[in-house]
C-alpha cells in the first residue's frame, strides 16, 4: 500500500505544480508543466497549452486551492490518469467554489507532461450525481 500511496502523492504533486503556477502567476512553470499538444475541456470550452497560460498573463488567477479525494488511474503504459476534487478561491474573490479535475499525465523521455485536462463544476446542471 505505501507504493501506491507514494505513486499518487506524485501525480499530486505533478497537478500541484500546474495549480501553484496559477497562484503565483507564474506562466513558465505552468507552460513546463502541459504537453505542447495540451487540450483542455472547461466549461467555457477547449483550450489548448498557450491558452492555459495565457490566463497568467495580467497575473495569479487562484488564491488557494485544496485537492482531496485523489486518485489515479492507469491507462496505458506511460499513462495515468488523476481524477479529485478540487476546491480553490479565485483572486480577488470571498467564497470558494469546487470542480472535479480528471488530468491525463503521459511520460516522454521521462518526464511527465499533462496531455489533457477536463474540468466540471459541481452541481453543474445535468450532473448524473
Amino acid at each position: 500500500m505505501g507504493a501506491d500511496r507514494d505513486r499518487l502523492a506524485r501525480f499530486v504533486g505533478l497537478e500541484r505544480a500546474v495549480w501553484d503556477a496559477l497562484v503565483r502567476g507564474d506562466p513558465a512553470a505552468d507552460r513546463a508543466a502541459l504537453a505542447p499538444g495540451f487540450v483542455g475541456v472547461y466549461p467555457s470550452g477547449f483550450a489548448g497549452a498557450e491558452d492555459h497560460v495565457a490566463q497568467l498573463a495580467d497575473g495569479p488567477t487562484v488564491a488557494d486551492y485544496v485537492i482531496a479525494d485523489a486518485r489515479i488511474l492507469d491507462v496505458a503504459a506511460g499513462h495515468v490518469m488523476l481524477s479529485y476534487l478540487a476546491t480553490y478561491r479565485r483572486r480577488g474573490a470571498e467564497h470558494t467554489e469546487q470542480m472535479y479535475v480528471s488530468s491525463l499525465w503521459s511520460e516522454t523521455d521521462g518526464a511527465w507532461l499533462n496531455v489533457f485536462s477536463q474540468d466540471t463544476p459541481v452541481g453543474a446542471p445535468g450532473s448524473v450525481v
